[in-house]
């Protein structure tokens, strides 16, 4: 089931819950915007490439749209719309003042040169340099795109505009990002997994975790929850998968995975089957890579008792009722990874008023809004006796919808 199947079945189902009204309910799922430009640049060897990019901007009636930037080859306009769509509803669980966006480029960048990129983002940004900005809609990096893309869009935006950091969040650190933003999703995981912990009287100390995905996200958790005291028993990303039921030692992971670009050959733990590592024994599972990886083919083979989406929408809705009978927690994906996007918000905050903060101040911020987010989510879930997927998008739905009647937009 593709992404925006799920999300509008997701959202049709909190809807019900909620009693919206169905004009509501049908101009909520309808985006603001579609932006489609298309982006010729001369390569490096003097010949003339085109590229599409575009940028989707789905709701702004709690504050400025937000989300990702992607340089892809397969950028498919309904995944975009969907993701445009979930962030809308992830800013209003997390509680940031956002309505959601996702854009992009189709193109490889592996294929390209870091200049041929550069002049790829720079046309880019002048064609929508009027319909993003500060108080508009403020993109940060996603799939192939990094802080130096970032650092690009602000320097072409501001040849318009004037200096404006706020465009973008995700920056370098030199041009006004904030810290804490690298390990920010990874330790918004960490909060949201002691906070649903928690509520079962256990704590993250002596948990047996398997992660997969070994990225950004991936690799910060892991690294944040051994620092806990959590045992790491299984690992992959790309290159393989590996497993050691005594415990991997993540300091040293990271190193290999550093000189090596991947988990595989690592000394200290086992070469499995990649394909085995969602069903390997632990007590929480972390899929922390792709979309729809949990579907009803592994499913029932699943033995964690948690699992907790760092990836958005790892899990098929099949695979969600199959995990509900077996009694599987699942802490769903537009809670459990948003700890990137509030630390985009203090970034943006930050630059708005020209106040950057240390990192302690983000770390101790993002716990405050991720404890302050489960409780929430938890609330709903008590309100319309719901699991804790319907709970959080009952909550994002019902505040953005709340938002939207109150300004007077509803049809």
């Amino acid at each position: 089931m593709n992404a925006l199947v799920a999300t509008n079945r997701n959202f049709k189902l909190a809807a019900r819950l909620l009693g919206l009204d169905s004009k509501l309910e049908k101009s909520l799922l309808i985006p603001f915007r579609e932006i489609k430009v298309e982006c010729t640049i001369p390569k490096d060897d003097g010949t003339l490439a085109s590229f599409v990019g575009f940028r989707v901007q789905h709701d702004n009636a709690r504050g400025p749209m937000k989300g990702g930037i992607r340089y892809h080859p397969e950028v498919d306009p309904d995944e975009v719309n969907a993701l445009a769509q979930l962030m809308t509803w992830k800013t209003a669980v997390a509680n940031i003042p956002y309505g959601g966006a996702k854009g992009g480029i189709g193109c490889s960048p592996g294929d390209l040169s870091i200049s041929e990129l550069e002049r790829l983002t720079r046309v880019f940004t002048q064609k929508i340099h009027d319909l993003i900005g500060v108080h508009t809609d403020v993109p940060a990096p996603d799939m192939g795109t990094n802080a130096q893309t970032m650092a690009w869009i602000l320097d072409e935006y501001s040849k318009f505009h004037g200096h404006s950091p706020a465009v973008v969040t995700g920056k370098p650190i030199d041009l006004g990002g904030s810290l804490g933003r690298d390990a920010a999703t990874g330790r918004g995981v960490l909060f949201g997994t002691e906070a649903l912990l928690n509520e079962y009287g256990k704590s993250i100390a002596g948990q047996r975790f398997v992660i997969q995905g070994f990225g950004n996200v991936g690799s910060w958790a892991a690294q944040l929850i051994s620092e806990h005291g959590g045992k790491i028993v299984a690992v992959s990303d790309i290159s393989g998968a590996i497993k050691n039921t005594k415990g991997i030692d993540i300091p040293n992971l990271l190193k290999h995975v550093k000189d090596n670009r991947g988990v595989k050959g690592f000394q200290g733990a086992d070469s499995i089957d990649p394909n085995s590592i969602l069903v390997e024994d632990c007590d929480i599972l972390i899929p922390a890579a792709l979309g729809g990886v949990i579907n009803r083919d592994n499913a029932k083979d699943i033995k964690a008792k948690f699992i907790i989406e760092a990836a958005n929408h790892p899990t098929d809705p099949e695979a969600d009722e199959i995990l509900a009978k077996k009694g599987v927690v699942i802490l769903p994906d537009i809670y459990a990874n948003s700890g990137g996007v509030t630390v985009s918000y203090f970034e943006w905050v930050q630059n708005i008023q020209g106040f950057m903060w240390d990192e302690e101040k983000v770390n101790s911020e993002l716990k405050t809004y991720m404890t302050r987010g489960f409780k929430d989510v938890k609330e709903m879930c008590n309100t319309h006796n719901c699991d804790l997927r319907m709970g959080a998008f009952t909550l994002g739905v019902n505040r953005v919808a709340r938002a939207t009647v109150l300004r007077g937009w509803e049809a």
